[in-house]
């Protein structure tokens, strides 16, 4: 299933889970308090006010195709925002991430419950991202020490990754929990 929405990526959790609850949208935050990430909180709904989403976008704002990979309730989300490798197009990019990179991750994840991808398909403000992937597991732990099926999978998917991403420029991964809509 694909969705166009709008997403916010900010630093602005409180704000963000006030809005994602009024206007019933996904809300993804970490709250490690790590430092070094690109932003804490990323919003994510279907609207018809873009002010909105704009209040609360102060790293990007974007509006997005959903393409749910693989259904399921994550408990904890290690979440990747990316850009494109430099070298391709941008859609030849996402067209890679999404048929290609996307049945490899079903197989080199195992332990992934969950799957999302966030294509950018317009950046409205901020951060010039490409896309967003949302993989699910049941813990952190599991982020940690399950990510990968076996060791011939980190291979595997760190080979495909440099087909599409620009590894040196996509910032490092959240550990987000996800905030349920209704």
């Amino acid at each position: 299933m694909h969705t166009m929405e709008l997403a916010a990526a900010s630093t602005q959790a409180g704000a963000c889970a006030d809005l994602a609850e009024e206007l019933n949208a996904q809300l993804y935050v970490d709250d490690r308090g790590a430092t070094g990430l690109p932003f804490t909180a990323l919003l994510t709904g279907v609207t018809d006010s873009v002010t909105d989403f704009q209040a609360v976008a102060d790293v990007g704002l974007y509006l997005i195709c959903r393409r749910l990979i693989k259904p399921g309730v994550p408990q904890k989300i290690a979440l990747f925002p990316l850009r494109h490798h430099t070298a391709k197009s941008r859609d030849e990019c996402d067209a890679h991430w999404r048929d290609v990179h996307a049945p490899l991750a079903l197989i080199h994840h195992a332990y992934m419950t969950h799957y999302t991808q966030l294509s950018v398909v317009s950046t409205l403000k901020g951060e010039p991202f490409d896309g967003f992937a949302l993989c699910g597991f049941d813990s952190e732990a599991d982020i940690r020490e399950r990510f990968f099926t076996n060791e011939q999978s980190v291979g595997v998917i760190q080979n495909d990754i440099q087909n599409f991403a620009d590894v040196s420029q996509s910032p490092r991964r959240l550990i987000a929990t996800p905030m349920q809509r209704g």
